[in-house]
């Protein structure tokens, strides 16, 4: 087995695992409490083992070659599954933000605020550990799946830390003239992580989109890979007349359109310039697939 896939398959059974564990202790706490802050980790939770499990099946799929009959392989379907996790997530966040708003409208409740601080601040220190153990395996190897898993944890540790600091300062308000602002506490930090969480799942869904339906990558990453083109491109006396750059899941595919002065073109300089882009392009773009293709027309 490509130890590639066997590294990843590692990574995603770990965050699973943790993500089960965490998800069962939350769901025992958010329905002891009745807590719309520990319900919104939930929510995260459910929707991320959700989709990390069927799509741990699907992961050797994406390591198998480009064919005619699959021109993209199987990368899309890595960008219709970030497309789904993150609308899930999106429209869920949502309704929760809904029921809270709709909660403070009706007085607010109380829940048991040193049991959930006590709660939230333990499961941060354990959300921290896994970030860092998923962040050091993610240095051997990383994809957009798992960048998204190791972005999950670094939410939770920060969504949770920040619950457990919140319930903290309602034991210290329940002491003080401003005891009746209690009630709206939890509703309150439920609409707070919503917003504050919801920015990066609307840019990975944005981004999935266009990933599925092949629109080219940022004018700053254009700019860039035809800069390295170019660059190895003049030494061989050649030069871009158009640049296609696709990028979907964790493949890209890069067409670079030459033209010469000379109506020869040397088969090993060509060979010689592809490898050179292509190494330095490997560098930061995983998956490369180049083709350097001669135009009819001279320079």
């Amino acid at each position: 087995m490509d130890e590639s896939l066997k590294l990843e398959k590692r990574i995603l059974k770990v965050s699973f695992a943790g993500s089960a564990a965490f998800l069962l202790a939350e769901c025992i706490m958010a329905f002891l409490t009745g807590s719309h802050a520990v319900l919104m980790d939930c929510v995260y939770d459910i929707a991320d083992i959700i989709m990390l499990g069927p799509f741990m099946v699907l992961v050797p799929l994406l390591y198998k070659p480009v064919t005619e009959k699959r021109p993209y392989g199987f990368s899309q379907v890595e960008s219709l599954f970030i497309i789904i996790k993150t609308g899930l997530l999106i429209f869920i966040t949502i309704q929760l933000v809904v029921e809270s708003g709709q909660m403070i409208l009706a007085g607010g409740h109380i829940v048991n605020a040193g049991a959930i601080a006590i709660f939230e601040l333990i499961i941060s220190v354990t959300c921290v550990t896994m970030y860092i153990v998923l962040n050091h395996l993610n240095k051997r190897y990383s994809s957009p799946t798992v960048k998204a898993e190791i972005y999950i944890w670094k939410l939770d540790a920060l969504s949770t830390f920040g619950v457990g600091a919140a319930f903290v300062i309602q034991l210290v308000l329940q002491r003080t003239p401003l005891e009746w602002l209690s009630p709206y506490i939890d509703p309150g930090i439920a609409i707070i992580m919503a917003l504050l969480l919801l920015r990066e799942p609307v840019s990975m869904f944005w981004e999935g989109i266009k990933n599925l339906v092949l629109f080219a990558p940022k004018k700053e990453v254009m700019d860039h890979v035809r800069e390295v083109a170019e660059g190895h491109l003049q030494k061989h006396h050649f030069a871009i007349n158009f640049l296609d750059m696709i990028k979907t899941g964790r493949k890209t595919w890069i067409e670079i359109y030459i033209m010469q002065k000379e109506d020869l073109i040397s088969i090993k300089e060509l060979k010689q310039a592809h490898d050179e882009i292509t190494q330095e392009l490997k560098k930061e773009y995983q998956n490369v697939y180049l083709e350097l293709i001669p135009e009819i027309e001279h320079l």
